[in-house]
């Protein structure tokens, strides 16, 4: 079985990481802080050596960067021929560019970003949106398994970045809207329940109503039954949005809601919101007060 670096032991990355171990590779990790994890490296380029396949999940692309282009990086210091894949959510342009300097250097690289948040983490039910070559992709498919239930191949470097921050401007939007909706009922002295039942069954039925819906009772399992701790927190929410609105400034795409979502979860965030789920939309739109 492949030897693995796991780099990035976060809320994400360590449960990931075990799901890799439960199936059978040898897996050692790094990061920052503490984690528990074991066996554990002493630096990225300890974890790295001699691996068959490196694995990433970090913040923001400016670590991506760090990691994978500085000195004592994964492209210094990765075995000839080893896979790199990248599971952190970053800017399109990053992506691309640390995907251009490994496949100079001679490695195959994709970036694969998750969609599933921690419970997805932990069951390994993730899904993964993968962008890179064909043959990296089909050399991936063992590892992602183990990690994830759908695996998509979306093209080409950089793809799996822009599939994530899409599919995640929908998902914002959507919360958004379901939730004004139930902020909504609230005042028109509608039931919860009855709206659920109503709108899931109906035109207004989305996965932000049906699976993760935002007010407590509807939905047992979502985040709304356990004071909307998260899940999926404000903040990551906030910061994939903002990714979508770079990207669409970018490439002078129209997304006026996807705008409006990302001043929503913004003004969230620095209502000191943004450790709460994203969900918690409905909570915060319940103090807001209609101007005119």
């Amino acid at each position: 079985m492949s030897r693995i670096a796991f780099v990035g032991l976060g809320n994400m990355g360590l449960p990931m990481a075990n799901n890799l171990v439960k199936a059978g590779f040898d897996v050692v990790g790094f990061d920052v802080m503490p984690t528990g994890f074991t066996p554990a490296a002493a630096s990225v380029a300890g974890a790295v050596t001699g691996a068959d396949i490196v694995v990433t999940m970090l913040p923001a692309g400016k670590h991506v960067s760090e990691v994978y282009l500085g000195t004592e990086g994964v492209l210094a210091h990765a075995k000839p021929g080893a896979l790199l894949i990248d599971c952190s959510t970053i800017d399109v342009e990053t992506a691309r560019h640390v995907g251009g300097e490994a496949a100079g250097r001679g490695f195959a690289m994709l970036d694969a970003p998750v969609s599933g948040g921690v419970g997805g983490a932990a069951a390994g039910t993730l899904t993964f949106m993968v962008g890179g070559p064909d043959d990296a992709f089909a050399r991936a498919q063992p590892a992602l398994q183990a990690m994830g239930k759908t695996i998509v191949h979306t093209g080409a470097a950089g793809a799996g970045q822009a599939a994530k921050i899409c599919n995640n401007m929908i998902l914002g939007i959507s919360m958004i809207g379901v939730s004004e909706a139930f902020a909504l009922a609230d005042k028109l002295g509608l039931d919860h329940q009855k709206l659920f039942d109503v709108s899931s069954k109906s035109s207004g039925q989305c996965w932000s109503m049906t699976a993760y819906c935002p007010v407590p009772g509807p939905v047992p399992t979502s985040p709304a039954n356990r004071d909307w701790q998260p899940g999926f927190a404000s903040a990551l929410m906030l910061k994939d949005l903002t990714l979508a609105q770079q990207a669409a400034s970018a490439v002078g795409a129209a997304t006026p809601l996807g705008s409006a979502a990302a001043a929503v979860y913004g003004e969230m965030v620095e209502d000191g919101d943004g450790g709460r789920d994203f969900s918690y939309a409905y909570r915060w739109l319940q103090t807001q007060e209609r101007e005119g």
